[in-house]
Formats: structure tokens, C-alpha cells, sequence
């Protein structure tokens, strides 16, 4: 599996970014699929996870402040962040799910001035 991810970038705090997430291959082959983070000198932490059913699960840090969504004809998954804070800083990973296994792309890096 290829997860290519893009969208990240420099933003003010306050501003929005969207990253998307293209997977080389189905989507609803995956049990979830979603976004970590790793802000440096700290461990990879969860975002937000959409399951196959488009469910969503958010970190409580984002909870409110970001969306993910998930489209299966384009075997994509975005995630609109809004809000950004300086906290927000990292270099975020998109990820593919399945039960015993997980798939990651590159990152991107986002970077939220104050």
C-alpha cells in the first residue's frame, strides 16, 4: 500500500490547513483509516481515526477544532483543521488500518506560527 500525503504547511495561529491523504488502494479495504502527529522531541500521538463506516474518533486536543472525512471513489481522506494553534506544530502522518496491522505514508509538516 502507497499513502501519499499532502496539504501541510505554514499557517498563522488562527488559520486553517486541510491535509488529504490518497491511498493506492481502497480505502474499504481498511478497517480505519486516519492521522498522527509528532511534534518534535515527543512520541507519535493519534488525531483522528475514520472507520469504514465513517465513524470518526478524535484526539481531545482537536476535538471540535479539526474534521476528518473520508471518499471512497477517491480513496482519499482529508482532514480540515481549523483554529491552529502553536501546540499544533508537527509533522503529520497518514496512516492505514487494519486489525494486527498499520500502513504509513510520509509526512507532512505543519507549522503553526504564533
Amino acid at each position: 500500500v502507497q499513502l501519499q500525503a499532502s496539504g501541510g504547511g505554514l499557517v498563522e495561529a488562527g488559520g486553517s490547513l486541510r491535509l488529504s491523504c490518497t491511498n493506492s488502494k481502497s480505502i474499504d479495504s481498511y478497517n480505519a483509516m486516519g492521522w498522527y502527529r509528532q511534534a518534535p522531541g515527543k512520541s507519535r500521538e493519534m488525531v483522528a481515526l475514520i472507520d469504514r463506516g465513517g465513524r470518526p474518533n478524535y484526539a481531545g486536543s482537536v476535538e471540535g477544532r479539526f474534521a476528518i472525512s473520508r471518499d471512497s471513489a477517491k480513496n482519499m481522506v482529508d482532514l480540515q483543521m481549523n483554529n491552529l494553534e502553536p501546540e499544533d506544530t508537527a509533522v503529520y502522518y497518514c496512516s492505514a488500518i487494519l486489525i494486527g496491522k498499520q500502513y504509513w505514508g510520509q509526512g507532512t509538516l505543519v507549522t503553526v506560527s504564533s
